[in-house]
């Protein structure tokens, strides 16, 4: 079974949503423990247009998007933090800075090619955790290097991809393909190809949708 994900890195929805996903997959095991479940993430921007070297916080930006200035961007910051400590995340999202995720989003496309769904998902894991947790820039390429190599991808080509342009196809195209399924906000998450799972959904939700994929599988497909 494939488990397709659209997810921004500054998004704490999508880190909430994993966090939730992991406690269905958690559940799936033990109850198919011959499954084998394979997810891959794919490339998505919430603001094409933040900038590469932040100019303002996260609780700034909402407040000057959404009006009420820093106390309405703090109180709407408050509340994500909440719901993320409900599912083990303890987050500093109030400390984050406003960044783009482009060139991020290109480490997170070599690490598939190269290193496989593994790797990426590492990759993933330690992208959120700085972000939202260590309140790392993410649109640093020094940061970027560090936690590409952290997971394991060779230095040297880390160093290449993000001095260039490589993979910006790829996520252009997996920007593409999201609005092609009709998501026009992130996390979204596609289960065999078949069943669509908008936003952050309770780890129960995404357990039924999990059995239900495993149900419909071909007749003798029992472990994918």
């Amino acid at each position: 079974m494939r488990i397709d994900i659209w997810a921004d890195v500054v998004c704490p929805w999508c880190y909430i949503g994993k966090r939730r996903l992991e406690g269905a997959l958690a559940d799936f095991d033990q109850a198919h423990p011959d499954a084998e479940v394979e997810t891959v993430w794919h490339s998505f921007e919430l603001d094409p247009s933040a900038p590469r070297k932040p100019t303002e916080s996260v609780v700034e930006m909402l407040g000057r998007k959404y009006g009420g200035g820093d106390d309405a961007g703090r109180q709407m910051v408050a509340q994500v933090e909440a719901v993320a400590a409900e599912e083990g995340l303890v987050f500093r999202h109030a400390e984050s800075r406003h960044v783009n995720t482009f060139d991020a989003h290109r480490l997170l496309q070599l690490a598939l090619a190269e290193g496989g769904p593994e790797v990426q998902g590492r990759l993933e894991e330690r992208l959120l955790a700085t972000y939202f947790v260590e309140t790392g820039n993410l649109a640093d390429h020094e940061v970027l290097a560090r936690l590409g190599t952290e997971v394991g991808l060779d230095p040297e080509r880390v160093a290449a991809v993000l001095a260039g342009k490589d993979y910006s196809d790829a996520v252009e195209a997996d920007i593409d393909r999201a609005r092609q399924y009709g998501a026009n906000g992130v996390p979204f998450f596609v289960i065999d190809a078949k069943y669509g799972v908008s936003g952050a959904q309770s780890r129960e939700v995404f357990g039924q949708v999990l059995e239900r994929a495993w149900a419909d599988r071909p007749v003798g497909d029992s472990a994918e």
